[in-house]
């Protein structure tokens, strides 16, 4: 078992003990689920929406090259540099050189998933820079020192009290429960970071390779101010956010909305194409693409889970898995959570360190239900887990499966396995979970069922002979 999955396990059993805990997030989670029905059912047809919003990512992510090349070339055409990041490091030593040669100080950030999955913000703290989270869910994570929560709800594991004393210890304010008063003090402090900041950072929701822009969604305005702002403005972009047109939005905008938040449309939604151009008042004077591959190509070479690309980072299947539900999200231990965490994970930071998540599942199906793009999720789950047992099986499970076969393969051997396990069954519990007992991985969280008393192929011969006796031997 691999560090990770020790301390997966010892968050799970942690968090899963925690009852106030997981009431909390379960009853955030319901309050979702009625909304976002209510907004699915405004759809002429919800499926039929979700099948089309497939065929648009399924025709992007195969055709990447094509679109990242039109992309390029019409965003660069506006003053935009771009960069290609083959790794999170390439595009950590981009961001940093940046913010060195412009001698910047204080960086402004918007929510950014990508700039967590390379762990920008350390590299930048460690080069000297401070950088502040300007989305407020961000902004409550980071005083308190942890990671996101939830990809789009990243502080929605803390209550308004916890909040509050937060904000006292941290900034001074004074205790209050008002979601409102709460939301006033941590803007009193963006506002000045906003004016002092330098360079400000963003991810994108979406890049449009017919136009060049990146399409940044967002409820609270703070995007716009981060990146409009200070004099630099950089968005960090997976290669796999393309979409071919402009028209693409109409479909996935309300989608993102209605299956990540339960809204029908979220509150900001903007474009942006290039730095500030000849005649106009505001926006950036520089414009830095950095767009970022980390292991993606690689899993786009898998033509069985290439479609995990077409993740749109809704949330929807966080928000209905069960297992999110009862670890919560910083059980993960990594930068995406729950189903679609579980799935591309591996891929992204290595299959053998990370295959405990895929293992991690219900295999309950109601992540791919969920989904809005119809990633096959629990599928990929189970793909996962016979890639990691091809790729490097254990001693023990070699010997097993051995084992099991050779028995399949011999009928006087498999009838005399099953005569004799009720014999050997007394013998497991007396070695269940020990370093002898064959089934540990399975048998340490389950019990191993009771062997029948007779098999089905003598209870089926005693029925025969048994017929042919009454019947005379017809």
């Amino acid at each position: 078992m691999t560090a990770y999955a020790r301390e997966f396990k010892r968050m799970a059993a942690r968090y899963t003990s925690d009852l106030r805990h997981r009431g909390l997030i379960q009853r955030a989670l319901k309050g979702y689920e009625t909304k976002r029905d209510e907004y699915k059912g405004r759809y002429q047809n919800w499926s039929e929406a979700r099948q089309a919003a497939s065929e648009i990512k399924w025709e992007a992510i195969n055709h990447l090259d094509r679109h990242l090349a039109e992309f390029i070339t019409k965003i660069e055409a506006r003053g935009t540099r771009v960069f290609v990041a083959g790794t999170g490091a390439q595009a950590r030593d981009y961001i940093v050189g940046v913010a060195k040669q412009n001698r910047v100080r204080s960086i402004i950030k918007s929510k950014s998933m990508t700039a967590e999955e390379i762990g920008l913000n350390e590299a930048l703290e460690h080069a000297g820079c401070t950088v502040f989270e300007s989305d407020l869910g961000e902004f409550i994570v980071q005083l308190r020192r942890e990671k996101p929560y939830h990809l789009v709800f990243p502080a929605m594991h803390l209550t308004r009290d916890e909040i509050s004393r937060l904000f006292h210890d941290e900034l001074g304010s004074e205790p209050t429960d008002s979601p409102e008063e709460l939301t006033m003090i941590a803007r009193r402090v963006m506002r000045k970071n906003y004016c002092a900041a330098d360079m400000g950072i963003s991810g994108a929701n979406f890049a449009v390779a017919e136009t060049g822009m990146i399409s940044i969604t967002e409820n609270e305005g703070n995007a716009r101010l981060s990146t409009s702002l200070p004099k630099i403005h950089i968005a960090l972009v997976g290669i796999e956010k393309i979409v071919p047109r402009l028209e693409d939005l109409a479909l996935f905008l309300p989608m993102l909305a209605t299956a990540g938040a339960g809204q029908p449309l979220t509150c900001y939604n903007t474009l942006y194409g290039g730095p500030r151009q000849p005649g106009e008042c505001d926006g950036p004077e520089q414009f830095h693409v950095v767009l970022l591959d980390n292991r993606r190509t690689e899993l786009l070479a898998d033509p069985e889970q290439r479609d995990a690309l077409h993740c749109i980072r809704c949330g929807a299947c966080l928000n209905v898995c069960p297992i999110f539900r009862n670890v919560g999200g910083h059980a993960y231990g990594t930068t995406y959570q729950g189903p679609i965490g579980s799935v591309i994970t591996p891929h992204l930071r290595g299959l053998q360190d990370w295959k405990h998540l895929s293992a991690s599942s219900s295999l309950c199906g109601a992540c791919t239900e969920a989904c809005p793009v119809g990633i096959d999720l629990h599928h990929h789950l189970l793909q996962n887990r016979r890639n990691a047992a091809r790729e490097r099986p254990s001693l023990s499970e070699k010997i097993l499966y051995a084992g099991f076969v050779f028995i399949m393969r011999h009928p006087v051997l498999y009838r005399l396995s099953t005569r004799l396990a009720p014999v050997f069954f007394p013998l497991h519990r007396l070695v269940k979970g020990t370093f002898f007992d064959p089934l540990r991985a399975w048998t340490q969280t389950r019990d191993l069922p009771v062997p029948a008393r007779q098999s089905f192929h003598a209870y089926w011969n005693d029925k025969m002979s048994n017929r042919k006796a009454r019947h005379g031997g017809n």
